[in-house]
């Protein structure tokens, strides 16, 4: 017998509250999925993925939330994916997990009728510098980052003067790890980025993501703001294309877009794994998803 329906998923750093405001909105987060689970009249509890004294048998499935350190320790990281997937179910599934973890997965998604921002994939050894790549491709102004990466870690922008200046880290990433390039996607400075929340197929709410003033990754560990957002019945209906556009249903996905170099709508990300999702500007989604996991339990064990 199973002890608990659902254990949602964290790293050590955020178990408990704290008055940093960043660790309190994801403490508070987690805590309204949690208890919207427990409305449903689930069995919940709240765990970091490596907490090594919890069995993980005893749950019937793991809900993958604020586990923000995965990717500096991917390697621990995966070899617990593998042991954990053979205990209990994953939300998402370990396959969604595995494909979504190498951004590879973007040409899978193109390939399914979903518009992306042209990329460059460079494979781990590749021997051909930021110049090369920039002169086979023509592009003036770029953004390289890893393949297996969150947080714009590793994420730089690149231009013609200063190549020379990124091309030893570049050699270094390059020789362990996969590596993208990307032209500079000048409307993700002037416009922001839209992030657009999908459960189990149903959109929710969505929120503007801008950068601040002289930089251009928007993420909030970067001095990013966050806006409450409307998006257009086309942008709705994109997002819920690329959601349907994966082998297999997400049961909540964040869909990341913005309007490319030629105004076309454009997937930035499909974030599958651990996605902020911002319920705390619209709680009413963390309903949505309960329910949704209820369904998916019912599923199982039927």
């Amino acid at each position: 017998m199973r002890k608990y329906d659902v254990v949602v998923l964290t790293d050590h750093r955020y178990l408990n509250d704290s008055d940093d405001p960043y660790k309190h909105n994801v403490f508070y987060e987690d805590a309204l999925v949690v208890n919207t689970l427990k409305a449903e009249g689930l069995n919940v509890d709240r765990k970091a993925w490596d907490d090594s004294t919890f069995d993980w048998s005893t749950t019937k499935a793991i809900l993958f939330r604020s586990t923000w350190d995965y990717f500096d320790r991917f390697d621990e990281f995966s070899e617990w994916l593998t042991t954990v997937s053979k205990q209990t179910q994953l939300i998402n599934s370990e396959r969604l997990i595995r494909w979504n973890i190498d951004k590879h997965y973007l040409q899978d998604i193109q390939k399914n009728g979903v518009h992306i921002a042209e990329t460059v994939f460079i494979e781990v050894g590749s021997s051909k510098t930021l110049k090369d790549l920039h002169t086979e491709t023509g592009w003036k102004e770029t953004v390289v980052k890893p393949c297996v990466s969150g947080a714009a870690r590793h994420t730089y922008k690149l231009n013609q003067e200063n190549l020379d200046k990124h091309e030893a880290v570049f050699k270094t990433l390059i020789a362990n790890e996969a590596m993208m390039l990307q032209p500079f996607q000048t409307n993700i400075v002037t416009e922001g980025e839209v992030s657009m929340m999908v459960f189990n197929g149903q959109f929710t709410h969505a929120i503007l993501k801008k950068a601040k003033a002289g930089d251009f990754r928007v993420q909030d560990d970067f001095g990013g703001s966050v806006y409450d957002y409307i998006p257009t019945e086309a942008e709705i209906q994109f997002a819920i294309h690329a959601v349907n556009a994966c082998d297999e249903l997400p049961l909540y996905a964040r869909v990341d877009i913005f309007n490319d170099n030629n105004g076309k709508i454009a997937l930035a990300e499909l974030e599958l794994i651990e996605p902020e999702l911002w319920f705390r500007h619209h709680p009413e989604a963390a309903n949505v998803l309960a329910k949704a996991i209820k369904e998916k339990l019912f599923t199982l064990s039927s």
